[in-house]
């Protein structure tokens, strides 16, 4: 088959490859579309995030139809239409043509999207229903987001809208993100531009001067300083990047948060199908409920390097305009 791999000067070259046999418990699935993700790049420059580099072709999410099954498989079948998260799960990463993977991290895509919008929902979806499944949410009357613009900031946003009734103030660092926010039922008046000077200041200001009793942070770096300036006592501190600055933690400490710490790792690591099972048909659940609409998508282009390498460098210097980047994997 057709993929993308990382060769060992770190460069995405194109080759052909060979797919292993499937095993009783997995499905092999034809890449329809898969999406790209901030990890893509970080597990080429990062050494935090080279720990999850498990195979030399990259991607951790995508759709398609499932063209084999194990004998052991019960609930998926040859031609189903699905979605899913690969991680370090499967054979390889999205960037080819197909992928093997445990039954337990693949779900029918929800039926009323496309394959591109479907790829674009695993990875942030699942990440974003782990801060929703988490929180306490009978606790919590105001909330900030930021980069609620972003893939999970954005996600988590709608889960919110769809289901809750909170105060929310969100951050956006140009008009595109903040119009994205406002087609999404978020008012003007609700947002933020996160380059101002004295930021918790004007957060504050726009929350009746009242600190919040959950910050959601997609950012993480200097957001991560002001997004504990505005927590109040023993409030929650969601951290979604792992990019917290040490004087946040030093604060963070000093108002005794309860930091949540969102990741899916562990989940892989233990070989708990179950969590990524049950979020894609919660995520498919949502969708079609019409409690929650897809992300806006961009797609990139088809399968190839040069396709992976310009979605990673528009990734990398946040130039995807507030849009889930999608290869297209099939001619």
């Amino acid at each position: 088959m057709k993929a993308i791999i990382l060769d060992d000067n770190n460069q995405l070259k194109d080759e052909t490859v060979t797919l292993r046999p499937i095993n009783p418990d997995e499905v092999r699935i034809k890449i329809i579309a898969s999406g790209f993700n901030p990890i893509d790049y970080q597990m080429r420059e990062n050494e935090h995030e080279k720990k999850y580099l498990f195979s030399n072709i990259l991607g951790r999410e995508g759709s398609g139809i499932i063209v084999e099954i194990g004998k052991n498989v019960t609930d998926l079948t040859i031609g189903d239409e699905v979605f899913f998260v690969c991680g370090s799960m499967g054979s390889n990463g999205t960037y080819a043509e197909e992928i093997i993977l445990p039954q337990g991290i693949v779900a029918k895509k929800p039926t009323s999207i496309s394959f591109e919008e479907a790829a674009g929902l695993p990875s942030i979806g699942i990440t974003a229903l782990q801060i929703f499944n988490r929180v306490d949410w009978n606790q919590i009357e105001s909330v900030l987001i930021t980069g609620a613009s972003g893939g999970v900031g954005n996600f988590i946003l709608r889960l919110i809208l769809g289901n809750l009734n909170k105060k929310i103030i969100v951050t956006a660092g140009n008009q595109e993100s903040i119009n994205q926010l406002i087609e999404i039922s978020i008012n003007e008046n609700q947002i933020v531009d996160y380059k101002q000077d004295d930021l918790a200041e004007k957060i504050l200001e726009i929350n009746q001067n009242q600190k919040f009793d959950l910050v959601i942070d997609a950012v993480g770096h200097q957001l991560s300083e002001i997004s504990a300036d505005v927590l109040k006592a023993n409030g929650i501190y969601a951290n979604v990047t792992h990019f917290i600055t040490p004087k946040a933690n030093d604060s963070l400490f000093g108002v005794g948060a309860t930091i949540l710490n969102i990741s899916n790792f562990i989940y892989a690591k233990e070989k708990n199908y179950e969590h990524f099972r049950t979020s894609l048909n919660q995520i498919k659940q949502y969708i079609e409920d019409g409690k929650v609409k897809p992300l806006p998508i961009k797609i990139v282009g088809g399968l190839s390097a040069e396709t992976a390498e310009n979605a990673q460098q528009l990734l990398k210097s946040n130039q995807t305009q507030g849009k889930k980047l999608i290869m297209q994997n099939q001619e």
